[in-house]
């Protein structure tokens, strides 16, 4: 009886610990994809329509290692403002996990923004901007590549000066959260 016990003991503590009750970063885009108070897009780097011969190989190599960029923002509205501090303290709380290293914080022209990654410093696989204003709402980037390197990312920033972006996609999150 006392083995049935613990087992049954070990069993339910294996099951409670499995369960998590703050979602993956993954798991919150994939929920409010259809929420309608959200803008969700998945742009490629192709979007960013990037002229190769003109990049350096340090710049190639930077834009080579990226797939994709997910985009998911909150308009908040007077009607949806007990949904904004909701939503805002659960991609607050998903962004505190000890799996993302932060990178920096800054003060834009929209409100607050932090970025983080997830990896090793020397191959990060997932960088997160995510962005909040108490009057507009907040915007969460995802980009999202292989074997990403911090430094790195300075030469598709410089590689971005380059492009002729294609901003039709980019637009709309500009517009939704006006």
């Amino acid at each position: 009886m006392k083995r049935i016990t613990m087992v049954i003991a070990i069993l339910l503590l294996c099951i409670v610990s499995a369960c998590n009750s703050t979602p993956s970063l993954q798991q919150y885009y994939v929920t409010n994809s259809e929420n309608p108070n959200f803008l969700t897009l998945d742009l490629p780097v192709g979007l960013l329509n990037i002229r190769e011969a003109q990049l350096s190989p340090e710049q190639k190599e930077s834009l080579g290692s990226l797939k994709k960029l997910n985009v998911l923002a909150f308009k908040k509205t007077e009607a949806n403002q007990a949904d904004f501090l909701k939503e805002q303290t659960i991609i607050k709380s998903i962004l505190k996990s000890e799996d993302f290293t932060e990178l920096m914080k800054m003060n834009t022209d929209f409100g607050r923004a932090t970025i983080k990654y997830l990896g090793d410093e020397d191959a990060i696989d997932e960088v997160v901007i995510y962005g909040d204003n108490e009057d507009k709402g907040f915007l969460v980037v995802r980009v999202l590549g292989k074997n990403m390197n911090p430094a790195k990312m300075i030469q598709f920033v410089q590689a971005l000066e380059k492009s002729e972006f294609k901003g039709d996609e980019l637009s709309k999150v500009m517009d939704f959260m006006k």
